[in-house]
């Protein structure tokens, strides 16, 4: 997630993260994985690096997000690397497509930016587990062999299509779609407010992002020249990034409709993240989602 300081400063407290884009297709920018690549992803993503994400400093544990309870279909654990050396982690989820293999999450989940001299930030070692707990992968570990955003997102400084499709690899011939389930997504209108769900792996105090947690908080979409955004007061930390908001979910099957995902949050004094924003699907992003089969 990309923090606001809860001031007029808009002082950035943390970084975002992505990679290089090696190949632009026609209205997206798009990064192919080697199968090299894919295979040291897999080989750095041990159990003990993942536990590892939520080592040091972490904010305060939420108080109005709570730990899920239940299941939550394709909703899921995103772990990367960037070219810098750090470890990271989002969120994501698995969503209906003819391939069987696409997760929706942020775009600056895997859109590093630039660094301090201006040079590209490469998102590496970029791999999905569905269902993740407490250490536990009882999907399984998936990872990356592309991944895209719209061309109209441009980067982590930018709220607007803050949205990223990737493509997994099968794992033993299995689709992750086919062993983890998905969530809908609709590019339709929305009332606002809307009743809603947001579902993420915050690294807080809570549980250092080794649990799912859920915020159940009305959102109200805010229009401002530049874009449309959906904010919600849930306090979900960081980590929380590329989470699915649902509505209409239904707490005993875990399934709902995502109608946005978790971009930007503001934080206050004491590193409280006091409210939440995703950006409105544009048709921009709905393109990116039909696309995705072909990664």
């Amino acid at each position: 997630m990309i923090w606001k300081a809860l001031s007029t400063s808009g002082v950035i407290l943390a970084a975002a993260l992505v990679a290089s884009p090696a190949q632009a297709a026609a209205g997206q920018v798009v990064t192919k994985v080697s199968e090299p690549d894919r295979a040291a992803a897999l080989a750095h993503w041990t159990p003990e690096r993942m536990k590892a994400v939520g080592d040091g400093d972490l904010p305060p544990a939420e108080q109005i997000s709570k730990p899920y309870e239940g299941t939550a279909p394709g909703v899921g654990r995103l772990f990367t690397s960037t070219s810098t050396g750090e470890d990271h982690s989002c969120t994501a989820t698995v969503v209906p497509s003819a391939t069987r293999d696409v997760v929706l999450t942020a775009g600056h989940c895997v859109n590093g930016g630039l660094d301090r001299w201006d040079d590209p930030i490469k998102i590496l070692n970029v791999v999905f587990v569905p269902g993740y707990d407490h250490g536990s992968r009882p999907h399984g570990v998936f990872v990356a062999r592309a991944f895209a955003w719209s061309d109209t997102y441009s980067g982590p400084m930018s709220g607007l299509d803050d949205d990223a499709v990737i493509a997994l690899d099968p794992v033993d011939g299995r689709h992750v779609q086919d062993v983890a389930g998905a969530q809908d997504i609709s590019f339709d209108e929305v009332g606002s407010p809307v009743g809603q769900t947001t579902l993420g792996y915050p690294v807080s105090a809570l549980d250092r992002g080794e649990a799912l947690l859920s915020c159940v908080r009305p959102a109200t979409l805010k229009v401002n020249s530049v874009m449309s955004a959906w904010e919600t007061d849930c306090d979900l930390a960081g980590g929380s990034s590329g989470g699915p908001w649902l509505r209409g979910f239904d707490p005993i099957t875990g399934r709902g409709t995502i109608f946005g995902v978790t971009s930007r949050g503001t934080m206050n004094g004491d590193l409280v993240t006091t409210d939440l924003s995703a950006a409105k699907l544009t048709d921009a992003v709905r393109a990116l989602y039909v696309s995705a089969d072909d990664l």
